[in-house]
């Protein structure tokens, strides 16, 4: 029994070391770069430091607190750690599916469209909604920004360029979100890859863009941020929600991840759910 309480105690011991570590590694890479991952949610951030660590074979997080300090160049490769990439085209398409169906007639009123992908990552959702705009009309008259706090994903996202593995998936779900036309008609290929055609690009601006410390650059109709959210503590959340809520016109509209919501927002009260089932939020007049 002794030994068990002991064990406990050493865990508790552990666990807040690991968390002061984890604070003055998250406080110097805000102090060195200007990223602010201190809200994020803890144990996401953990794993990401946990998985450094394994492939630097450092026993610490303070010594991965010295090589960020020192070595020059490794801040860089964990901001790229912490960066959250996880995307596919037409990601949950019934998102797109309710998007095409409801959200779009109403755009169809407006003389120009501005929609903010806010946290593309590689950009596979930004050239879905290209691609769903192009079949309904209404790319001519849209810009579509897409931003991200990695300068490296977004290099790979104006490329348009995708593994020829993923198309059997990104075809299905193109098709479950209500594609019009053969998917393959929108890119060629090699042996290898996928390439998206050039003109899926025209009304597309790629910018760097921080979540957490910048502000808002723009009044957009559409602001779609997915499965990002969720990475963040309550109180980040709420943080960003009011940039969002800044960033749409009266009457635009909100997508969010299937495992997202509004709960943690003071805004909450100003949006009504335009589509429950997907997160599609429109915010009041």
């Amino acid at each position: 029994m002794n030994d068990q309480i002991i064990a406990s105690e050493d865990e508790i011991e552990l666990g807040f070391v690991e968390n002061l570590e984890a604070d003055l590694l998250l406080e110097a890479i805000y102090r060195h770069s200007g990223f602010d991952f201190r809200k994020y949610m803890r144990s996401s951030i953990i794993r990401r430091i946990k998985n450094r660590m394994r492939m630097e074979r450092i026993p610490t997080i303070t010594r991965l607190l010295e090589k960020v300090i020192h070595e020059k160049g490794f801040l860089e490769k964990l901001l790229n750690d912490f960066s959250i990439n996880v995307t596919e085209m037409f990601r949950d398409p019934e998102f797109f599916k309710a998007f095409r169906q409801r959200v779009v007639p109403e755009l169809r009123k407006l003389p120009e469209i501005r929609i903010w992908h806010a946290g593309c990552a590689t950009g596979e959702e930004v050239y879905s909604m290209a691609i769903l705009l192009e079949e309904e009309g209404l790319a001519d008259k849209t810009t579509i920004y897409a931003t991200d706090m990695n300068e490296k994903v977004l290099e790979k996202a104006k490329q348009g360029t995708f593994s020829l593995l993923k198309m059997q998936t990104y075809t299905k779900n193109y098709m479950q979100a209500g594609g019009k036309e053969a998917f393959s008609e929108y890119y060629a290929a090699d042996e290898h890859f996928a390439y998206f055609h050039p003109s899926l690009l025209r009304n597309i601006i790629f910018a760097q863009h921080n979540l957490v410390t910048d502000s808002s650059f723009n009044e957009f109709h559409v602001i779609i941020c997915r499965n990002v959210l969720i990475y963040f503590t309550s109180e980040l959340q709420n943080q960003v929600q009011g940039l969002f809520y800044e960033s749409l016109c009266p009457s635009g509209f909100l997508g969010l991840g299937n495992k997202e919501s509004l709960r943690f927002s003071e805004k909450t009260p100003y949006y009504t759910e335009f589509d429950a089932a997907e997160k599609i939020y429109r915010k009041q007049d």
